[in-house]
């Protein structure tokens, strides 16, 4: 509706304002990436709901839980000196896959089934591998940058298919800000084992 409008855009544009400071503080891996996740996450729940991205809406709900995680744990880590980047195994990518994948499969199959989702399948595999690079953010593991990338550019045609052309654009600017994301990370790492 018209009069809805507004405001929808205004708390759209805050949400993606804060969104975007979360990742660029992530990339830096500065702790302070974690309040602005939390409330550009808080923000874009509204939206989802709105725009019937009820997968999507889950995802920032999570987005909310891991962030008030990912702040303690890596304020506890930056106390102990010891939150280095880090990479996984080929195995360990193989079995977050399957499972991703599984849980994907299912969200998309409950949102066909009992709601009035729409793209309930491309919406589920986004959120899900979402959840396994979020996971992989807070552990600071280096191929959580790749997962993103993959991740942005399937939602860059989500938003903007369902109308969300400023979370659309603003995902472009993270499927960019995942390629520095990966290549800061890599080189922290690189010192880390040297």
């Amino acid at each position: 509706m018209p009069t809805e409008w507004p405001s929808a855009l205004v708390i759209e544009i805050l949400a993606t304002t804060a969104n975007l400071i979360f990742v660029i503080f992530m990339i830096r891996e500065n702790i302070i990436c974690w309040f602005f996740g939390i409330v550009g996450s808080l923000l874009s729940i509204y939206l989802f709901i709105g725009a019937k991205l009820y997968s999507e809406a889950f995802l920032y709900f999570f987005y909310v839980l891991f962030g008030i995680w990912g702040w303690i744990r890596w304020h506890r880590r930056q106390e102990q000196d010891s939150n280095p980047v880090s990479k996984w195994s080929v195995a360990s990518h193989i079995r977050a896959l399957l499972g991703a994948s599984a849980l994907a499969l299912g969200l998309g199959y409950i949102a066909l089934s009992l709601t009035d989702a729409q793209r309930p399948f491309i919406d589920a595999f986004t959120t899900a591998f979402s959840f396994l690079a979020t996971y992989l953010e807070v552990a600071k593991v280096l191929d959580a940058w790749i997962y993103w990338i993959l991740i942005n550019l399937a939602s860059i045609w989500l938003y903007h298919d369902r109308s969300l052309d400023i979370y659309a654009v603003l995902i472009g600017v993270y499927a960019l800000l995942s390629v520095w994301g990966y290549i800061s990370w890599n080189r922290a790492y690189r010192e880390s084992i040297a």
